[in-house]
Order: C-alpha cells, then structure tokens, then sequence
C-alpha cells in the first residue's frame, strides 16, 4: 500500500474547515513550484490539487507511480490531458459540491446588479444621494421576480442555479446539447432553446459550461449585440468564453445593464485587461469577484471531505476512484 500523497494547496485550506487529511494518509504540502514536487511524484501514490490555478506542465508527471490525480473541485483544466491518458493516471474530480454556492452568487450577483446596489453604494459615498436615488425611481429600477433567465450549461450546477431562481418565480430557458436531467429541468418549468433564442429572449444569461474549444470565446461582440437591451451577464463559468474586450465594450454603450464577471481570461487580471480599464456609468456596471462564485466555508468542507474519501479509497482500499474524468 503506498499512502503518500502530495497535496499543492495548504494545509491550513483543510484544517480551517474541519475537512484534514486522513491519518491513514501520508501528506507532503507544498507549493506549486516547489522544486521537490516532481521528484516526490516518482514515488506518492497521489496527488491532490485545487481546480483553480495555472496550468501544471506535463514533466511534471514523467516518471510519476501516482494512482490518482484528485482535483478538490470540479475543473480539470489545470491538467494536459494528454500527457496524463499517457501516463495512465487516473483522474478524478468532486462535482457538484459548489452548486449551492455559485447559485446563492448567482441570484445575489444578479439582484446587485438589477437593482444597483454596488453601484447605489459607490454614489452615496461621493455625496450624491439625492441625485442618485432620484435617477433609480426614473429608471423604473427592477429586481429578479418574474424575470426570464437564460442558463448556458445545464449541467449540475445550472440546474441548481435553475432551481434558485424558480424559487424567485422566474422564467427558465436552458442551452445544452446534452443536459444533465430534462425531466427535472421540466419539472421547474424550464425550456429548451436554441442558443441564438436564449439571447434574444433572455433578461439574465448566465453561463456555467466547461471550457473547451467549442466554447473557447462563445460570447463576443455579435452575441452580446443579439441580447435585450439591458440584459444582465454573469460570468461564474470559466474565463475565455467571453470576449473581455466586447463585454467592456458592450458596457460602456449602454447596451448591456451590468455584467458580474468572476474568472477571466488571466487569472489574476493583468492592468491591461479591459475590464480594470472601464470608467464611468460602465465601470459601474461591472461587478468583479475573485474566482469565488462556488467558495463558501460550507462548500469547502464538503469539497475537501469528499477529495480525501477518494484518495482514501484508491490508495488504502485499492478501489477505484469515484467521479474519474478520465
């Protein structure tokens, strides 16, 4: 039985959850680009990293005797696929832990920007309360109630994100070649349509699909020129599917009522990027985040617990892993 395991993420992540590693596990934590990390994978029996963070180049597993590869989230876009199939590492993730957490973001972050409220905040601090709730009332600011939302993923977490907004007595319009559960969907009312229609028809597009070259840059300056004039976006999927530079773009016209955009294209942002250069009534109606839509502490602990049961389960059971990607 080998029990060692390298984990590129903190300890202090799992123990300020009530989520540690097993004692029946061997732990090595370390960083990223820790030189040792490539040398200890020659002989740990897995390797436990986070969804979120750059690419980790293939070398880094030439050599590798790892059994598993466990990501403590659901994205696997951090792996070169095509090294690991070669390698024959086994991958798995831990999907749908982070559902609620990025439908409450999702509802919250729609709500904030219908009803202006970050915005509301930021006018109010510079002495222009009158003035500004003055415009709200003319503006026939709205909220969420009754509105049509377009979901663009209706996997498990667009369908919880559906599930949220139904409890808010919407409309629910869904894009997926291959749903997760049709009947279900069905069962809260939600419709499918055509992409090109969930645009056109949509008060709320919200996306929640993988990045992979079939939605690499799926909304651009033509989609958000199809959508309602005063639509909301929210970004919570994976940056590169929107064009940063035709959303900023679409912000400062006016024509999109706000967008709340949680990953990008470089993560972090770098000073050039579009978003960190708009002014005025546009960067008003940008809502930023940090990559947290699906981070809660509730979220993390079921996330971390679920990860260490597999790793537990591949290396001191010898079965094999649950959730394999590929």
């Amino acid at each position: 039985m080998n029990d060692k395991v390298v984990c590129l993420r903190p300890e202090a992540d799992f123990t300020r959850v009530g989520a540690p590693a097993p004692a029946s596990l061997s732990v090595s934590y370390m960083a990223p680009d820790d030189q040792a990390v490539a040398s200890l994978l020659k002989s740990a029996g897995a390797l436990v990293i986070p969804a979120v963070g750059p690419k980790l180049p293939a070398s880094l597993f030439d050599g590798a005797s790892l059994k598993l590869i466990q990501v403590t989230g659901a994205g696997v876009d951090r792996l070169d696929r095509a090294a690991i199939e070669k390698a024959g590492i086994p991958v798995a993730n831990v999907a749908g832990g982070s559902n609620a957490a990025v439908a409450e973001y999702v509802v919250a972050s729609t709500s904030t920007l219908l009803r202006r409220l970050a915005w509301s905040d930021s006018e109010i601090k510079k002495g222009n309360y009158i003035a500004f709730r003055s415009r709200l009332l003319s503006d026939n600011v709205g909220g969420v109630e009754g509105l049509t939302i377009g979901i663009v993923g209706f996997g498990v977490i667009g369908m919880a994100v559906a599930e949220a907004f139904h409890r808010q007595r919407c409309n629910i319009v869904y894009y997926d070649p291959a749903p997760s559960d049709p009947a279900r969907a069905a069962a809260l009312g939600a419709r499918p349509v055509g992409f090109a229609d969930l645009l056109a028809g949509s008060d709320v597009v919200t996306l929640h699909v993988p990045l992979i070259p079939a939605t690499t840059g799926l909304i651009g300056a033509k989609e958000f020129a199809s959508m309602k004039p005063g639509a909301v976006l929210i970004q919570a999927s994976r940056g590169g599917i929107v064009d940063e530079q035709a959303l900023a773009d679409a912000l400062t016209s006016g024509h999109l009522g706000g967008a709340a955009v949680d990953v990008y294209s470089t993560e972090p942002p770098t000073a050039d990027n579009p978003l960190l250069k708009l002014t005025g009534d546009g960067a008003e109606r940008l809502l930023l985040t940090p990559h947290i839509a699906g981070v809660t502490r509730q979220a993390a602990a079921f996330l971390f617990r679920s990860a260490w049961h597999n790793v537990e389960r591949v290396l001191t059971s010898g079965k094999p892993p649950a959730n394999r990607v590929y």
